[in-house]
Protein backbone atom coordinates (compact mmCIF):
# COMPACT_ATOMS: atom_id res chain seq x y z
CA UNK A 1 0.00 0.00 0.00
CA UNK A 2 2.87 2.38 0.62
CA UNK A 3 3.72 1.89 -3.06
CA UNK A 4 0.40 3.53 -3.89
CA UNK A 5 1.31 6.59 -1.85
CA UNK A 6 4.78 6.78 -3.41
CA UNK A 7 3.29 6.54 -6.93
CA UNK A 8 0.79 9.24 -6.03
CA UNK A 9 3.60 11.40 -4.64
CA UNK A 10 5.48 11.02 -7.95
CA UNK A 11 2.36 11.92 -9.93
CA UNK A 12 1.69 14.99 -7.79
CA UNK A 13 5.27 16.20 -8.13
CA UNK A 14 5.16 15.71 -11.91
CA UNK A 15 1.88 17.58 -12.28
CA UNK A 16 2.75 20.59 -10.14
CA UNK A 17 4.18 22.41 -13.16
CA UNK A 18 1.59 21.24 -15.68
CA UNK A 19 -0.95 23.50 -17.31
CA UNK A 20 -3.38 24.54 -14.53
CA UNK A 21 -6.29 24.19 -16.96
CA UNK A 22 -5.39 20.53 -17.44
CA UNK A 23 -4.34 19.49 -13.92
CA UNK A 24 -6.03 19.94 -10.54
CA UNK A 25 -2.64 19.64 -8.82
CA UNK A 26 -1.18 22.40 -11.03
CA UNK A 27 -4.24 24.59 -10.48
CA UNK A 28 -4.08 24.15 -6.71
CA UNK A 29 -0.31 24.72 -6.69
CA UNK A 30 -0.72 27.89 -8.73
CA UNK A 31 -3.16 29.22 -6.14
CA UNK A 32 -0.44 29.01 -3.49
CA UNK A 33 0.44 27.26 -0.27
CA UNK A 34 -2.31 28.99 1.68
CA UNK A 35 -4.96 27.55 -0.64
CA UNK A 36 -3.35 24.10 -0.47
CA UNK A 37 -3.39 24.28 3.34
CA UNK A 38 -7.00 25.46 3.29
CA UNK A 39 -8.00 22.49 1.12
CA UNK A 40 -6.19 20.14 3.50
CA UNK A 41 -8.12 21.64 6.40
CA UNK A 42 -11.40 21.26 4.55
CA UNK A 43 -10.63 17.63 3.81
CA UNK A 44 -9.69 17.04 7.46
CA UNK A 45 -13.03 18.47 8.54
CA UNK A 46 -14.89 16.35 6.00
CA UNK A 47 -13.01 13.28 7.25
CA UNK A 48 -14.06 14.01 10.82
CA UNK A 49 -17.69 14.46 9.77
CA UNK A 50 -17.62 11.19 7.85
CA UNK A 51 -16.07 9.40 10.85
CA UNK A 52 -18.76 10.72 13.16
CA UNK A 53 -21.51 9.75 10.72
CA UNK A 54 -20.34 6.14 10.95
CA UNK A 55 -20.51 5.83 7.16
CA UNK A 56 -17.48 3.70 6.29
CA UNK A 57 -17.66 4.38 2.55
CA UNK A 58 -17.77 8.15 3.12
CA UNK A 59 -14.91 7.91 5.61
CA UNK A 60 -12.82 5.92 3.15
CA UNK A 61 -13.36 8.50 0.41
CA UNK A 62 -12.66 11.45 2.66
CA UNK A 63 -9.55 9.79 4.09
CA UNK A 64 -8.28 9.31 0.52
CA UNK A 65 -8.95 13.00 -0.20
CA UNK A 66 -7.13 13.95 3.00
CA UNK A 67 -4.05 11.89 2.12
CA UNK A 68 -4.04 13.30 -1.42
CA UNK A 69 -4.14 16.90 -0.23
CA UNK A 70 -1.49 16.20 2.43
CA UNK A 71 0.79 14.91 -0.32
CA UNK A 72 0.13 18.06 -2.37
CA UNK A 73 1.12 20.20 0.63
CA UNK A 74 4.23 18.11 1.30
CA UNK A 75 5.24 18.46 -2.36
CA UNK A 76 4.73 22.21 -2.16
CA UNK A 77 7.11 22.34 0.79
CA UNK A 78 9.48 19.84 -0.89
CA UNK A 79 9.08 17.40 1.99
CA UNK A 80 9.30 13.79 0.86
CA UNK A 81 6.79 11.18 1.93
CA UNK A 82 9.81 9.01 2.78
CA UNK A 83 10.83 11.60 5.38
CA UNK A 84 7.39 11.49 6.98
CA UNK A 85 7.48 7.70 7.04
CA UNK A 86 10.99 7.77 8.53
CA UNK A 87 9.66 10.01 11.31
CA UNK A 88 6.88 7.49 11.98
CA UNK A 89 9.44 4.67 11.98
CA UNK A 90 11.53 6.59 14.51
CA UNK A 91 8.49 6.86 16.76
CA UNK A 92 7.59 3.19 16.50
CA UNK A 93 7.65 1.47 19.84
CA UNK A 94 7.37 4.70 21.77
CA UNK A 95 4.36 5.34 23.90
CA UNK A 96 2.32 8.14 22.38
CA UNK A 97 2.38 9.89 25.74
CA UNK A 98 6.16 9.51 26.05
CA UNK A 99 6.71 10.72 22.48
CA UNK A 100 4.57 13.80 23.06
CA UNK A 101 6.35 14.57 26.33
CA UNK A 102 9.75 14.30 24.59
CA UNK A 103 8.87 16.95 21.99
CA UNK A 104 10.44 20.33 22.46
CA UNK A 105 7.85 22.97 23.29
Amino acid sequence: MADTLFRLEDTIRARRTADPSASYVAKLTARGRGKIAQKLGEEATETIIAALSEDDKALTGEAADLLFHLLVLLADRDVALADVLAELDAREGLSGLAEKAARKE
